[in-house]
């Protein structure tokens, strides 16, 4: 009967310890640049790299072979859900911002200079 007991306490205790294993906490883990939608806004044609950083912050990379091309990179993993990846390229002439392409819209007054 003490022998029984024992089993039936270690197959509950299996049981109620596999029911909390779906349970476990994953965190969110963000890389990069986190980028906004507003702050592309803020760009013009024309800016020079300071006000650049002033808007965007620091580029996540700076292309080694031309200096000229930022790209600010973002990545989030999250716990559960699908991974998130968002990109854009600032490209310079003259040291002034000449283009952006990436996974955020074109302002609408990007082209008009400050």
């Amino acid at each position: 009967m003490q022998n029984r007991s024992k089993w039936i306490a270690a197959l509950l205790a299996g049981v109620m310890m596999s029911a909390t294993t779906g349970c476990v906490y994953r965190i969110d883990v963000p890389q990069g640049n986190y980028v906004e939608q507003k702050q592309v806004d803020q760009l013009r044609v024309g800016m020079t790299r300071e006000q650049v950083i002033y808007v965007m912050g620091s580029p996540m990379v700076t292309d080694q072979n031309d200096p000229n091309v930022w790209y600010y990179i973002y990545y989030l993993k999250p716990g559960w859900d699908k991974e998130e990846r968002k990109d854009m390229r600032l490209m310079f002439k003259n040291d002034r911002l000449a283009a952006i392409s990436g996974d955020f819209r074109t302002p609408p007054n990007f082209y008009r200079p400050l």
